[in-house]
């Protein structure tokens, strides 16, 4: 017989996915202080719109982060919570003292890419799974990057 965890799901499996929420969660938090980089660190000609455009994406990261982490305890797991932890397992890597708005919109474009990549993992795990809250959380999160992504690009486009 399988073992649940508290919110009836397969224990083993629920395992795996928190495996790839706590990648996720480092992965955004890393995002995350890039972006607040870009924001205070932002010159030249587009400041004023760009300054406000990487707020507006660091807050949305901000709450994505705290959803991440809550999911995570709700399966049974425990979020990394340290900086040392989210570099060990970052894919996106810190980006320092990036002032330049095009190459700001390329790592922020890198990072979509990267993290769009492993929310198609956990949506399939978590519909393998059952996991219909992970499922939701993860279904409206590829939603709302891929609109970016197009929107980003498009701000680049010449």
């Amino acid at each position: 017989m399988k073992k649940m965890n508290s919110i009836g799901l397969d224990k083993k499996m629920s395992g795996q996915l928190i495996e790839k929420l706590n990648d996720l969660l480092a992965n955004y938090q890393v995002f995350y202080q890039n972006a607040r980089g870009f924001h205070w660190n932002i010159k030249g000609e587009k400041f004023f719109e760009l300054h406000l455009k990487f707020e507006e994406l660091y807050n949305d990261l901000q709450l994505k982060i705290d959803e991440i982490a809550e999911r995570i305890l709700t399966l049974g797991g425990t979020p990394i919570h340290s900086f040392a932890g989210y570099l060990k397992v970052s894919e996106i890597k810190p980006v320092e003292n990036e002032s330049n708005g095009p190459k700001c919109i390329e790592h922020i474009l890198d990072a979509f890419a990267a993290l769009l990549v492993k929310e198609r993992e956990i949506l399939s795990l978590s519909a393998e799974l059952n996991d219909e809250g992970t499922n939701a959380m993860a279904s409206d999160y590829i939603r709302e990057k891929e609109k970016l992504v197009w929107m980003y690009s498009a701000y680049l486009s010449k």
